[in-house]
């Protein structure tokens, strides 16, 4: 059996409005920021044949070893780097890869992450409280549940879970501390609002808003997005796939102040920001997947992707 046989099932969210919209062309240069097990990334290089190039970007090691595994038919036109997309440019200019056509940001957590208990990502399978996307980061969940104080936790469970009952859930947890695993922290929040919450699992946002935490997802997406502007050439594509609204209303509001020229306040007489227009908008909407594709694979039905163009 061959080794691509063995990989695990991957399923990439909105494959082909994303490769529709950056674009893709043959010859043409491409990053995927979020390679993940390389699904997005093989359309790319399979469409931008012949000659076509991908550079890879993930802070998942775990994913990095699949993705190569999955591209290694594509190795001569593949660049594959081990690190956190908040240092796009840095990671661009180190290998050459200036400018490019179109850069990809897929958001979602991949089933491989979630599927391994030792992550510490699921609230359905039992593990230690990581929550990590890389090994080498210092910071945990468990750090954050057992040492933050119940108002900072609940304001951080609030702000980034967008969570009603935070304040209840922060109460529980200071009060059984300490927790060490995944469902022990699930029978908690369980204990604070209830085990039956509508359609969600009710641990869902408090699951999700350590997770953003221990990776500062949303101050690496925007370190990120400004980034992409020096990176892009004329008429290349930005396009970003995301999975909540923090994170949408965050690529949204980017994506509209890049379309805009002056950024003045309306009651300045006279421009004194210099601020001129570098993205122009494609879709003022956001690309959602079809019902075919929630059907087939029920973690797109959050999926919203958005995309601009370098003016």
């Amino acid at each position: 059996m061959s080794l691509t046989m063995t990989l695990p099932i991957h399923t990439p969210v909105l494959l082909k409005e994303a490769v529709e919209a950056l674009q893709v062309q043959p010859g043409k240069r491409y990053v995927d920021c979020t390679l993940g097990s390389g699904g997005h990334a093989m359309a790319i290089l399979e469409k931008s044949l012949p000659n076509g190039q991908l550079l890879g970007i993930d802070a998942d090691p775990d994913a990095i070893k699949i993705a190569k595994t999955r591209l290694a038919d594509y190795a001569d036109s593949t660049i594959i780097v081990n690190d956190n997309f908040a240092n796009l440019e840095t990671i661009c200019k180190e290998n050459n890869f200036l400018s490019v056509n179109g850069i990809l940001f897929d958001l979602g957590m991949s089933s491989i992450q979630l599927d391994n208990a030792e992550r510490g990502f699921s609230f359905q399978r039992d593990g230690p409280l990581d929550m990590r996307f890389g090994p080498t980061q210092e910071l945990t969940a468990a750090e954050i549940i057992n040492i933050l104080p119940e108002d900072k936790l609940g304001n951080l469970i609030r702000t980034y879970g967008e969570e009603s009952y935070s304040r209840q859930i922060a109460r529980h947890i200071v009060r059984n501390r300490p927790i060490n695993s995944t469902l022990e922290l699930v029978h908690i929040v369980e204990q604070a609002i209830g085990s039956r919450r509508g359609k969600i699992h009710p641990a869902t946002r408090t699951f999700l808003a350590l997770r953003i935490a221990v990776n500062r997802e949303l101050e690496n997406l925007l370190t990120a997005l400004k980034q992409t502007i020096n990176c892009l050439g004329h008429r290349g594509r930005l396009v970003v796939i995301s999975y909540h609204s923090l994170e949408d209303r965050l690529v949204k509001q980017f994506m509209v102040r890049e379309n805009k020229g002056c950024l003045c306040p309306p009651e300045t007489p006279i421009c004194v920001c210099g601020h001129v227009p570098s993205l122009r908008l494609i879709s003022k909407k956001a690309i959602m997947p079809l019902l075919g594709e929630i059907e087939s694979n029920p973690r797109s039905r959050s999926a919203r992707l958005r995309v601009a163009e370098r003016l």
